[in-house]
């Protein structure tokens, strides 16, 4: 996922259903472990969000990081995760009594899709999805399966 991934994404679901907005992230691996940053922002007409997701692998536990700062902040701590194939990534995540998964799939090198759905009554209900590219030269990374 290095490099600049630039796309649109709409909120789904919930007050703000419909709302489109434009997304610009620089997409990072850590040194030497499995893992990976988006970190970047999204823009609704004048008004710009910081956004950020970062997870790594951590041995035994398995895949834990944050997005949009985490449970602290004002987002959701990624708890867990699995590698369904070489293009398709899920994350369980987390804030309080919410419950829900952050699903990546990258069915080639400069495209990504990102869905955040969460949990309604026993049922995943999305409520984020956004269509990325990647906008420069880089294609460097790859998923590590479990």
């Amino acid at each position: 996922v290095e490099g600049r991934w630039v796309g649109p994404g709409e909120i789904i679901a919930g007050k703000y259903k419909g709302t489109k907005f434009t997304c610009d992230f620089n997409g990072s691996t850590p040194d030497g472990k499995v893992g990976m940053t988006l970190d970047g922002n999204c823009r609704v007409g004048v008004f710009t969000q910081k956004m950020s997701a970062t997870v790594e692998r951590k041995g035994r536990d398995g895949y834990r990081g944050a997005f949009m700062g985490g449970s602290t902040g004002n987002g959701m701590d990624i708890v867990g995760g699995n590698v369904v194939d070489a293009q398709k990534v899920v994350f369980t995540i987390n804030r309080n009594q919410l419950n829900g998964v952050m699903q990546a799939r990258v069915p080639d090198d400069n495209s990504m899709t990102v869905t955040v759905a969460v949990r309604v009554d026993k049922q995943l209900v999305p409520v984020i999805g956004m269509s990325l590219k990647r906008v420069d030269s880089v294609e460097v990374g790859a998923i590590a399966k479990n």
